[in-house]
């Protein structure tokens, strides 16, 4: 990470130049990283509610709702925290906000697993937010790092990683405290972390010189002057926060829902889980080449064409009779909807200057969070007042809309050179 020599060899290459020879390694460790950090977060959801109990609280409504509270609150401490990470990443490197992330959740996982009463489990759960956050640090640094015209293709590879942690963690949570018990899981869970911390801290390279960097700048802004162009990110915001919304806004009523479908009671629970997974099993198989397809066509095209599709398929979920025609819609949801974050990241990414890429892309990130709080919560409103059909209704429309939005930008406020 030292390289003042090389910085006075080269005092005018930029950011991304000087790393062009990592970026590979640093992917394949960040990826490794987001899947390992993710199982070890999201493989608490088979047990959550039995771990609360074991915390003292006794009453099936309270358990319910403390579970929820102690799964929301990392995600409500990572979009709190994501723009500051993303601002001192621009400051002082990448590299170090991802060792931080991988130390950090590894303490705090370890942690969990001591906790005496509901409000540190609560407490811990929001602080593994506010300090971890390691797949966001890697969208940051791969997003700043990888060349351009290969950012599309290497976020999806980094999604893809992400997207399979969250669909592999619920599974490993489900027969892992068969074995460690319950507490020990939260121990493993550590434990792997700090593998990944490990190896982000021996392997991940980055040539970060601020001197260097600031010279770059002045020259580079000195030859092109491009504003910041303040309605493109905010759209590009608002369909991030879509994204992760029309993910989550089932999941509610998801239970529910099936139940309706004729699934024995005993299978409800399992049956649910299943179809929650579907759509990130689909998004598994199409994010990196949805990724490469924007690299190619274009970003915008991709944002609008996967906009359209996923509220489309949305509206025939209203109106399956079987439970597994649901999750079968649900994976063809997910492989439409891979497509949304990786483009917006790398249109995000030329939005703005260079030297504040990391704390752009660190709103991103807390956009997408604040779509995974507020999707559940129109879900739920929409369900219990309207109707469960409903929800898919509304939420098809609201895709369709930001898409009629984005198209709107494009034409608006964007060059007609594909981007």
């Amino acid at each position: 990470m030292t390289m003042s020599a090389q910085a006075n060899d080269a005092p005018r290459l930029g950011y991304v130049e000087r790393n062009a020879s990592y970026w590979r390694r640093n992917l394949v460790v960040c990826v490794f990283g987001s899947f390992t950090t993710l199982v070890s977060l999201s493989m608490l959801l088979p047990f959550l509610p039995l771990y609360v109990q074991q915390l003292g609280i006794a009453s099936s409504s309270a358990v319910i709702q403390w579970s929820g509270v102690a799964f929301g609150a990392t995600f409500l401490g990572t979009a709190v925290t994501a723009p500051l990470w993303g601002h001192l990443a621009d400051r002082y490197g990448r590299k170090p906000m991802l060792v931080r992330a991988a130390l950090g959740m590894a303490v705090v996982m370890s942690l969990i697993g001591v906790a005496h009463d509901v409000y540190q489990l609560v407490a811990l759960r929001l602080i593994a937010g506010l300090v971890g956050g390691y797949a966001s640090a890697s969208i940051v640094m791969i997003g700043t790092q990888v060349p351009r015209e290969r950012s599309g293709w290497a976020l999806g590879v980094l999604s893809t990683g992400a997207l399979t942690g969250n669909l592999v963690g619920p599974l490993v949570g489900g027969f892992l405290p068969t074995w460690v018990g319950i507490r020990g899981t939260f121990f493993v869970g550590g434990a792997i972390i700090a593998v990944a911390a490990a190896a982000t801290i021996f392997l991940v390279r980055e040539d970060f010189d601020r001197q260097s960097d600031a010279r770059h700048r002045a020259s580079t802004h000195a030859a092109s002057s491009n504003p910041v162009q303040y309605g493109v990110l905010g759209a590009l915001l608002v369909t991030a926060m879509m994204v992760l919304l029309a993910n989550m806004s089932i999941e509610p009523i998801i239970t529910v829902y099936i139940g309706q479908l004729a699934v024995p009671a005993d299978r409800l629970a399992r049956t649910a889980g299943i179809v929650m997974a579907a759509s990130a099993l689909g998004s598994m198989l199409t994010a990196a080449r949805l990724g490469a397809l924007a690299d190619r066509v274009g970003s915008w095209k991709v944002i609008i064409g996967c906009l359209l599709a996923t509220g489309l398929v949305m509206v025939p979920q209203a109106f399956v009779t079987q439970w597994w025609q649901l999750a079968l819609l649900r994976v063809v949801m997910g492989m439409t909807i891979a497509g949304l974050l990786p483009s917006i990241a790398k249109l995000v990414r030329q939005a703005v200057d260079e030297r504040h890429t990391g704390k752009t892309l660190g709103y991103l990130q807390s956009s997408q969070f604040a779509g995974q709080v507020i999707g559940p919560l129109i879900g739920g409103q929409i369900g219990a007042r309207i109707g469960l059909h409903d929800v898919f209704f509304v939420t098809g429309a609201l895709l369709v809309l930001c898409a009629g939005l984005n198209q709107w930008i494009r034409t608006r406020h964007t060059q007609p050179a594909r981007a």
